[in-house]
């Protein structure tokens, strides 16, 4: 019964996101025979340093959603702290439900059921303008944007560069 709800679900919110884009990214499956694998795009956010790139990403959800949240891995190459070097998306609308054993997030700021897709990705376009680097998932970026802002600038330039090339 869970799974079915979660592929509705999940229909549901592809058909609002089709026939109501949201500015900033457009999103569709992966495969049109799996609901559970989804491509986005995104659009480099204005007046950020990411302005004008096109950055794609997948989104891998679990057959529990939206019990559990789904992970997003970002396919086009992105220097920032809160992405890993393999793509992984660090944010805590993404972690698992429930207390932080860490003691570093509160249980209202980790995945709640109400998250839909728009609110993942309104939330990863609001992080690579106003990245976390007390948390990092590339300590590299979280450095080097904290001790050296042009250096950063540099990387997250060729990183832009590099996405319009993609999709010329």
């Amino acid at each position: 019964m869970a799974i079915e709800q979660s592929f509705l679900l999940l229909k549901k919110q592809l058909a609002e996101l089709n026939k109501n884009p949201v500015e900033g990214f457009s999103a569709g499956l992966l495969d049109d025979e799996d609901m559970y694998k989804w491509e986005v795009l995104i659009y480099g956010p204005p007046d950020t340093l990411f302005e004008g790139g096109f950055f794609k990403a997948h989104l891998i959800f679990p057959k529990e959603y939206p019990l559990k949240p789904p992970k997003m891995i970002f396919q086009t190459e992105i220097f920032h702290p809160n992405i890993a070097k393999d793509g992984s998306v660090c944010i805590s609308i993404l972690h698992e439900p429930g207390d932080d054993k860490y003691g570093y997030e509160k249980a209202s700021e980790r995945w709640l059921p109400v998250h839909t897709v728009e609110t993942i990705l309104v939330s990863v376009i609001s992080m690579l303008a106003d990245p976390n680097d007390e948390s990092p998932a590339n300590v590299d970026a979280a450095k080097i944007w904290r001790e050296n802002p042009e250096e950063f600038k540099k990387r997250v330039a060729r990183c832009v560069r590099k996405s319009q090339d993609a999709f010329e």
